[in-house]
């Protein structure tokens, strides 16, 4: 009897030691997921979601379905994007009214997408979010070649940040309130916040200021995320063990991109993501047409 119970406590440390090395994967996860969508505004969705659906067996044991994989994106990206926009607030860069305008078809486009996610075969869905992916890795990189469209829009804000450095931009309500829409409805489907759209057309089309863009674009995500994830929450796509691991890493991550965002360009670790982005969305592409 002794010896049959000195046989099983090594087994039961190993499942130990393995059962936390998983926890210790899944807290970084976050941290580097958050950390990236605070730094250019996605929200770390982009990361978590492709993470979770191809290395979901490594990370849990078993494999991650891609609705709860969204679910549990969305539900984190609750905490970056809170975490994030408490930092840019200290520093009077968020503009608050004009996120609660781009709330207002955001928010329910969020929901939206949020409940057409589990209607999509898991093949297909791999196959056109690997090829988004693609596409926002393209928009990461042209983004810098494009100029801020000169069109003078309708209502016209401007803003101090807490360096005492004015910013006066413009945008217009029908225009604002359609890239809401379109942007709630990527985040609700993919799980991504949305920021990887959000920002280079804040920035392109209404004159944003880039780094407050990105500061408005977390508010606007953290505001969506509740929604979208409350959706899959009410559909049982969200594994909350799995939340619980990954949220202290992402708000770890979403303080940390915040504070890096506003002290330099970012420029390598823009160019490591859009490499990630290209790897990822190769896989999920891959994986996409063999299973459809």
């Amino acid at each position: 009897m002794i010896q049959l119970a000195a046989f099983y406590m090594p087994i039961t440390q190993l499942k130990a030691v393995i059962i936390f090395m998983e926890w210790i994967l899944l807290v970084l996860l976050g941290v580097v997921a958050a950390m990236f969508g605070s730094i250019v505004g996605l929200g770390g969705g982009i990361v978590i979601v492709p993470v979770l659906m191809l290395l979901g067996p490594l990370l849990t044991g078993e494999t991650i379905g891609h609705a709860t994989a969204v679910g549990i994106s969305l539900t984190v990206l609750v905490v970056t994007a809170l975490a994030s926009t408490l930092s840019y607030a200290k520093r009077s860069i968020v503009d608050f009214r004009s996120g609660w305008l781009f709330f207002i078809t955001s928010g329910p486009a969020a929901m939206l997408g949020s409940a057409l996610t589990g209607m999509l075969p898991a093949g297909l869905f791999q196959l056109v979010f690997g090829v988004f992916m693609l596409l926002m890795a393209a928009l990461l990189v042209a983004r810098d070649y494009m100029k801020p469209f000169s069109k003078q829009w309708p209502i016209v804000r401007t803003m101090t940040d807490a360096s005492g450095q004015v910013h006066t931009y413009s945008y217009g309500i029908v225009p604002a309130l359609a890239i809401g829409f379109g942007v709630g409805l990527m985040s609700g489907l993919f799980g991504i916040g949305g920021g990887s759209l959000f920002v280079p057309l804040m920035v392109l089309l209404f004159r944003f200021p880039p780094h407050m863009a990105t500061a408005t674009s977390m508010f606007v995500i953290f505001l969506s995320s509740i929604l979208g994830s409350g959706m899959h929450a009410w559909l049982g796509e969200t594994d909350w063990l799995l939340v619980l691991a990954l949220a202290p890493g992402a708000w770890i991550g979403g303080k940390l991109g915040a504070a890096i965002a506003v002290k330099m360009s970012g420029k390598g670790l823009l160019w490591l993501l859009r490499i990630t982005l290209l790897l990822l969305a190769g896989q999920l592409i891959i994986d996409g047409v063999r299973t459809f």
